[in-house]
């Protein structure tokens, strides 16, 4: 599927409703930890690098973007070639089960 079509594809998925059917098991271990970050973050803000200072992949964010779980934020004005992005609330919903479930 063309590039263009694969995002409007998931943006009319959004936009419809339905739930996002989020599942911690399809992430990779860097989209593990990026995203895990953001739960501490005031409005879900996703990190630009990663704890060594080390800027975050952008695969990465676009992977999770596209998978539903990150959203653009704004656009930074200074760099704007950064993916500035922030968690979705089904993200925040996921993530926080997940979280809540290895507690107990």
């Amino acid at each position: 599927m063309p590039k263009s079509e694969k995002n409007d594809v998931a943006e009319a998925g959004r936009q419809s409703g339905e739930p996002a059917a989020l599942k911690i098991g399809n992430l990779t271990a860097a989209q593990k930890r990026w995203l895990k970050r953001g739960l501490d973050q005031p409005g879900g803000k996703l990190a630009l690098f990663d704890e060594n200072g080390r800027e975050i992949s952008a695969r990465t964010i676009r992977a999770c973007i596209d998978a539903g779980w990150a959203e653009p934020w704004f656009s930074n004005p200074i760099k704007p070639d950064w993916l500035v992005c922030k968690l979705t609330p089904a993200a925040i919903k996921t993530l926080t089960a997940s979280q809540k479930r290895k507690k107990s």
